[in-house]
């Protein structure tokens, strides 16, 4: 796998060595984790290391003016979401990643989340922007963003992720970087106003059961949600990480369900219509069910269960040096907070439990460390997470069981990368 200058590698977005290894074939060069040993680290222009005085030092950088809306390094260019091209059918109806392999924490940077869109990013003004509340209610609505901004609101930290995330991976080992086979994720702050406020204002009906987000895009998205869930805990979105969503993230207000398929988080939302019955719209009847062995589809499954993935080392972060070595990845549940993370690096034979850090909220992305030293034998890495329920995220095998090959959603099995003698790694599945 060779690597390019923009930080890439050259076959991320084809197709992985459908590669189905026996578990006891890695895991020969672990050992404790030690002390950081010295090592000769990769030159840039020998002119600006130590002990010489680098070339920055020397001249006055550019002033405050300059920059007036902060970007990060041009070194950190190649930090970007990227698209698979024969993934989905156009750009309008399509998906870009979030870099996971890049990123440290839990909180995602507005600029890098993943974007799924099916009729292209809506550019609305917010002058022009109406919120209208109607069907089995007392007195129907039209909120303008004046009127949401009035509103109490909250400020939430959560997930949302893709019920197609990793849907590639039902069959085999497919797309070699954790950027695309777990990359339809990202988790943010978000501030907005309690969807249960607007109902109650609304005066809901005694025979009310259901709700209809409706996006205001050119594909008019919409799919049907319960009241209990309505009522619980769904936000109506306008900032996210303390600015205005982006344009691609529903600018100026969407809909937040905290632990649900990421489908129902309508964006660019200008209608909810409330009735007594779902409507079995097209995204919850021809898209969005779990196709089975037998041809029937589960419907309904929203909740989005509990996942982990290793995000380095991974095809896109190869180990660079022997020695000291530090693991990290990401875990989430739609239904809790994550308990505890596991980690093996012989493909299963033997777990040891990782570090989680930083925050640990419900429905939202949690950090995990595991330090070990790598002596460039091979390696089988996975992650194992389990949440505040007590589920243990299962292999790909235990969900193929179940529910057969034919499925793209809800794909929550474990993931596998082999570490190779030369660093590089693959994806792919143990047997």
């Amino acid at each position: 796998m060779s690597k390019k200058t923009d930080g890439t590698t050259s076959e991320l977005v084809m197709p992985a060595r459908r590669a189905f290894l026996k578990a006891g074939a890695a895991a020969g060069g672990v050992a404790a984790a030690g002390a950081l040993g010295g090592h000769a680290f990769a030159a840039g222009d020998p002119e600006n290391q130590a002990p010489n005085v680098a070339d920055w030092s020397k001249y006055l950088g550019e002033g405050v003016d300059a920059r007036p809306y902060g970007m990060p390094s041009e070194f950190e260019s190649h930090v970007v979401r990227r698209n698979v091209e024969w993934l989905t059918a156009s750009p309008e109806s399509s998906v870009n990643f979030t870099p996971l392999h890049e990123l440290d924490g839990i909180i995602t940077p507005n600029g890098l989340c993943f974007e799924r869109h099916h009729g292209g990013i809506a550019e609305v003004d917010p002058a022009d922007y109406q919120l209208m509340i109607n069907g089995l209610v007392d007195k129907p609505l039209i909120l303008t963003m004046q009127d949401l901004m009035r509103l109490p609101r909250e400020n939430k930290i959560y997930f949302l992720e893709c019920a197609a995330n990793s849907g590639m991976e039902w069959r085999g080992a497919q797309l070699n970087g954790c950027q695309f086979t777990h990359g339809m994720v990202h988790c943010v702050m978000y501030t907005g106003v309690p969807l249960r406020i607007i109902l109650e204002e609304a005066g809901i009906k005694t025979n009310a059961k259901w709700i209809m987000p409706e996006g205001g895009d050119a594909a008019a998205m919409n799919r049907s949600i319960p009241m209990e869930k309505a009522l619980d805990d769904c936000l109506i979105a306008f900032k996210m990480n303390g600015e205005a969503l982006r344009p691609e993230q529903g600018y100026p207000a969407r809909l937040v369900v905290p632990g649900w398929e990421g489908n129902m988080w309508v964006k660019w939302i200008r209608r909810i219509e409330v009735g007594d019955e779902p409507w079995h719209a097209r995204e919850e009847t021809s898209k969005y069910t779990d196709l089975l062995e037998n041809g029937k589809a589960r419907r309904f499954t929203w909740e989005m269960d509990c996942k982990s993935v290793v995000t380095n080392p991974s095809p896109q972060a190869p180990l660079q040096v022997k020695g000291h070595n530090i693991l990290t990845g990401l875990a989430w549940s739609g239904r809790g907070t994550v308990d505890r993370v596991d980690i093996t690096l012989d493909g299963g034979k033997n777990w040891r439990t990782a570090r989680i850090d930083g925050p640990v909220l419900p429905k939202s992305l949690t950090r995990f460390y595991y330090e070990f030293e790598w002596n460039g034998e091979d390696l089988l890495l996975q992650s194992r997470a389990i949440d505040s329920t007590g589920y243990i995220q299962p292999t790909k095998d235990q969900l193929r069981a179940v529910r057969g090959e034919n499925s793209i959603y809800h794909n929550n099995g474990i993931q596998t990368w082999h570490v190779q003698a030369s660093g590089e790694v693959e994806n792919v599945e143990v047997s």
